[in-house]
C-alpha cells in the first residue's frame, strides 16, 4: 500500500492536475468529495488521455470532476494480496483506494501487487 494520498479539488482544472501528475510522477489523483456527504473519485493519466485529449479538448478548461470516475471502489486494509489482485482482475481495476472508518488511508496498485509478490520470493 503506498500511503501519502495525492488529492485534488474537484474543481481543479485537468491541466492543474497533469502538472502535478508529471512533477510527482504519479498516474493518479484521489478526487476530493463536494462536502461531508459527498464521494471521493479519482482521475488517472487514462482518463485524462481518453476523454480530453484524445478529443481536443483545452485541459484548462475541463474541471477534473467531470472526467473522473466516482464513487471510489475502495478496500479493507486487511484484505490479503491475492483478494486484491482477483478484486483487479474481475474489475479490470488497476488501484484501490484503502479506506478506514470512511477516511482514506493508502492506495494499492497494481505495481504494490508485483512488489509484494516478488519481495515474498526474494
Amino acid at each position: 500500500m503506498t500511503r501519502g494520498i495525492m488529492s485534488i479539488g474537484r474543481d481543479a482544472s485537468v491541466m492543474d492536475v497533469m502538472i502535478k501528475m508529471v512533477e510527482r510522477r504519479v498516474t493518479s489523483f484521489i478526487v476530493e468529495k463536494e462536502d461531508e456527504q459527498g464521494v471521493y473519485g479519482i482521475v488517472t493519466r487514462k482518463d485524462i488521455i481518453n476523454k480530453v485529449i484524445a478529443y481536443g479538448k483545452d485541459p484548462r478548461e475541463v474541471k477534473v470532476h467531470e472526467v473522473g470516475s466516482e464513487p471510489l471502489m475502495a478496500i479493507s486494509p486487511d484484505m490479503s494480496v491475492e483478494t486484491i489482485a482477483r478484486f483487479m482482475a474481475k474489475t479490470n481495476i488497476r488501484r484501490f483506494p484503502v479506506m478506514v472508518d470512511g477516511e482514506l488511508v493508502g492506495m494499492v496498485s497494481n505495481s504494490d501487487i508485483l512488489k509484494a509478490i516478488a519481495l515474498e520470493h526474494m
